[in-house]
């Protein structure tokens, strides 16, 4: 039998793995990749063709777990093994997977690789928390580091106007004005910076589609033509107990940094934004377990979040907008984790979801 028809027996073999939608790669005793199904490829990314050409061991930076696995199964030491591993690969993310390990005859093992989708969840709700706890130990360090020489300059500014010879006080009382305005206008920063540590948390019965028609009916307000805000509520979500104006700022700034992409979309009368609240189910925020969560989504067809920031968007000062603060997703972030929950992100051109989750009582 030449080598082609050896190949075409092997896929006939292994053509039923074809149709599933895990990952599954069959290596010889020797550890290498003999077949790959297209979810294999999909996971790995890279073609089959390319992946039969190394050891299965060699496709990660910690293979040798992986390899210790296959060759219990070959010297047939267990049925199958189940383990979950975090699988690394040179500059790419790493794999958590569902590993499922078994024997195929004498000398070949089967690997299934299960993409851990909750593994994932749980490590993205970790960093925003994380970065959330940095951003606000950051803000108020900068915050005070800054005000406390600011009123001393703009102090230093009007002493200074003061003393002013009336015969050059025309043409220099312009200079002490742009000091005074200046500072004035990083003292309004750094109160917008410190304003949710400082503001107490009134709390008190919320609907949330109260907060969604407050905030459609202000944007539209600034926006009257060229864009569409689209409801798509679900009537059963209950009240729940949380600080109202606290959200319709949350809220309102999503929406409005929303609008604001969406400006050539206007322009030609097709920009679209959708409020869409669900119940979701069993939620895990913050590592608690929650049975039923408020699920909010905001999305609008706009051009998308630049790549290079959209890992960033919720620090501060970090703005995709010409002339912006970079304040209002931090805010809106701060605001809803005063609430127990979390805001998530999914951008590409053409969509972008802003995902608000918040326990339910």
């Amino acid at each position: 039998m030449n080598g082609t028809s050896a190949q075409l027996l092997q896929h006939d073999r292994f053509a039923g793995l074809d149709m599933l939608a895990s990952a599954v790669l069959v290596a010889d005793a020797g550890g290498l990749v003999r077949y790959a199904n297209p979810a294999a490829e999909h996971l790995l990314d890279m073609s089959a063709k390319s992946l039969s050409r190394q050891k299965l061991v060699g496709l990660f930076t910690n293979g040798d777990e992986l390899g210790v696995l296959c060759e219990q199964a070959i010297a047939h030491k267990y049925a199958d093994l189940r383990q979950d591993l975090t699988l690394f690969r040179p500059a790419r993310d790493p794999l958590h997977v569902h590993s499922i390990v078994s024997a195929a005859g004498e000398a070949e093992v089967v690997v299934e690789l299960r993409e851990n989708v909750q593994q994932l969840k749980t490590d993205r709700e970790e960093r925003l928390l994380d970065q959330s706890l940095a951003n606000k130990e950051l803000i108020r360090n900068l915050a005070h580091e800054i005000k406390n020489p600011l009123g001393g300059i703009r102090g230093a500014a009007q002493l200074l106007e003061l003393e002013l010879p009336a015969v050059h006080l025309s043409s220099l009382r312009e200079y002490t004005q742009v000091i005074i305005k200046e500072a004035d206008r990083l003292q309004t920063l750094v109160d917008r910076l410190l304003a949710p540590h400082r503001r107490p948390h009134i709390v008190g019965d919320v609907n949330i589609h109260e907060v969604c028609e407050r905030v459609r009916s202000l944007v539209l307000a600034e926006f009257p033509s060229g864009l569409a805000i689209r409801r798509d509520y679900d009537a059963s979500i209950p009240e729940f107990r949380g600080d109202k104006e606290q959200l319709i700022q949350a809220v309102l700034n999503i929406v409005h940094n929303a609008a604001q992409a969406l400006r050539a979309r206007i322009a030609a009368g097709d920009a679209e934004i959708v409020l869409r609240t669900r119940v979701a189910r069993q939620v895990t925020l913050a590592k608690v377990r929650y049975g039923l969560a408020l699920d909010l989504h905001i999305i609008d067809n706009g051009p998308g979040i630049a790549p290079d920031i959209r890992d960033r968007i919720f620090y501060p000062l970090v703005s995709g907008r010409e002339g912006g603060s970079g304040l209002g997703l931090t805010l809106a972030q701060t605001f809803v984790q005063q609430h127990l929950g979390m805001i998530e992100c999914e951008s590409r051109p053409g969509l972008t979801d802003f995902r608000i989750l918040i326990p339910l009582p």
